[in-house]
């Protein structure tokens, strides 16, 4: 199946609350972020955009519409390659996840899967964020 797309998930509603809550926990919290009568006045658009990270973030919950593995151990999240954020996310947009896989090899008693995200907005051309995600599933326990 490499090479294959696995699928899109469902549309995902970026908030103010979400982003301000990510900026509270991070520290993050630059003005085009979170002040909304500045961003209102200065950012184009007039909205507060979404952290970068936390668009990434987003990965482990939207790819459960798109695909599950069972029969299977610990799975952790191994890092990410040739994250790019190529367009911003404005409060309010829609975002989806479309992931396609890029590889599947064994590492020792596990396997590590990466699929190349992609985050559409709604109604734009430009992806908000492509990447790389990098799983590692131990395999299930006898």
């Amino acid at each position: 199946m490499v090479g294959e797309k696995l699928g899109t998930s469902g549309w995902f509603t970026i908030t103010q609350e979400h982003i301000s809550d990510f900026a509270r926990v991070t520290g993050d919290d630059f003005w085009i972020h979170v002040d909304t009568e500045r961003a209102a006045r200065e950012m184009p658009g007039g909205k507060t955009i979404a952290h970068g990270i936390f668009t990434l973030s987003l990965v482990p919950l939207l790819q459960r519409d798109i695909f599950r593995i069972e029969q299977r151990g610990r799975g952790l999240n191994y890092g990410s390659n040739k994250v790019r954020y190529t367009a911003p996310v404005p409060v309010g947009a829609r975002v989806r996840l479309h992931q396609t896989l890029a590889s599947a090899e064994r590492a020792g008693p596990a396997t590590r899967i990466v699929t190349r995200c992609e985050f559409e907005i709604e109604g734009s051309e430009r992806p908000a964020l492509v990447a790389e995600f990098i799983l590692h599933l131990e395999d299930a326990p006898a």
